[in-house]
């Protein structure tokens, strides 16, 4: 299990890294910032929940998604929201539920962002190995969602 003051730690020294003055550009930031951090994080974007659906916010990778609406219950992204839980696919081709982007993509984690008590987006991060993601990434990524939430400007 991974400790609670290390993922605080390490949350923190994250967020000294990242820049913006406006909501919007501290995400863009994150992204950037969780992309360079860790090579395994291939592509990284947020999609902010509006009405059924989620669109696509700020992310960094080497190429846009064309996915840039998900409805609820959709993918794997669709699914994170509906299930209020964080999503890790170890192997996307083994999942029906992916919906393909990129063809390097081998492995995904979605994590969902609250505020004050619901969903209002989510990061999706994919890998280019298959198993990229584990309770580490889960445990800090959801972290990282928290602080989100609690900065978002709709609360």
């Amino acid at each position: 299990m991974v400790r609670e003051s290390r993922v605080m730690a390490d949350l923190t020294q994250f967020l000294a890294r990242v820049s913006g003055a406006t909501f919007r550009e501290r995400c863009q930031s994150i992204c950037k910032e969780l992309r360079c951090a860790d090579q395994r994080y291939d592509w990284v974007g947020m999609y902010w929940l509006e009405g059924d659906s989620l669109a696509l916010g700020p992310w960094s990778g080497r190429h846009a998604t064309e996915h840039t609406r998900i409805p609820v219950g959709e993918g794997v992204c669709g699914a994170a929201v509906r299930e209020k839980s964080t999503i890790i696919v170890d192997d996307v081709q083994s999942d029906p539920r992916y919906l393909a982007c990129f063809l390097e993509t081998q492995s995904e984690i979605v994590v969902p962002i609250f505020a004050a008590g619901r969903i209002i987006g989510e990061f999706d991060i994919d890998g280019v190995v298959i198993g990229a993601f584990g309770e580490q990434d889960k445990v800090f990524l959801e972290a990282l969602a928290a602080n989100i939430g609690k900065e978002w400007p709709g609360r």
